[in-house]
């Protein structure tokens, strides 16, 4: 037992007390809060922030749970869905309405999901690029002009 543990369990640095900063040491319960941020959607900056921790020491010691970003928020919501079900199956009364109401969140948003690859599938096949995007507007103003010196001639036409 070489390390040496602060009242509240955490390790003791081994420079505690010297001179310079501390070395920060991750512990699960930073790794924990860390996890929770991420999954909120904060920036690095702002976990760094809320960690008295500086950006380069975040990404050093938490850089398995930054690399997780994509997949946090689904984490965070299986792991209140799991406590709620908890809840409901002991027969917890908020809970089964908390679990309903959880469930249609859900549900709306896997629809609007949906609703969203459908029209962005369509969306992404028309892309188109910027000189392409230029020739259309040229040949649309050349057809507008066109169409506008038709009509001119034929109201001119009809009055003489």
């Amino acid at each position: 037992m070489d390390q040496i543990f602060d009242l509240f369990g955490d390790p003791v640095p081994a420079n505690w007390g010297q001179r310079g900063r501390p070395e920060h040491i991750p512990t699960q319960q930073n790794r924990n809060r860390v996890s929770m941020l991420v999954a909120l959607g904060w920036g690095n900056g702002r976990i760094a922030a809320a960690m008295f921790v500086t950006v380069p020491t975040l990404r050093k010691h938490y850089f398995s749970e930054l690399a997780h970003r994509r997949v946090a928020r689904d984490r965070l919501e299986a792991n209140i869905a799991m406590k709620l079900w908890d809840g409901v199956m002991a027969g917890n009364v908020t809970a089964i309405r908390e679990f309903q109401a959880f469930k249609d969140r859900n549900d709306r948003m896997e629809i609007e999901r949906t609703m969203g690859s459908a029209q962005g599938g369509e969306s992404r096949s028309e892309r188109v690029g910027k000189k392409q995007l230029d020739a259309r507007r040229a040949a649309d103003a050349d057809a507008d002009l066109m169409a506008e010196l038709e009509q001119e001639a034929t109201t001119q036409n009809a009055v003489h």
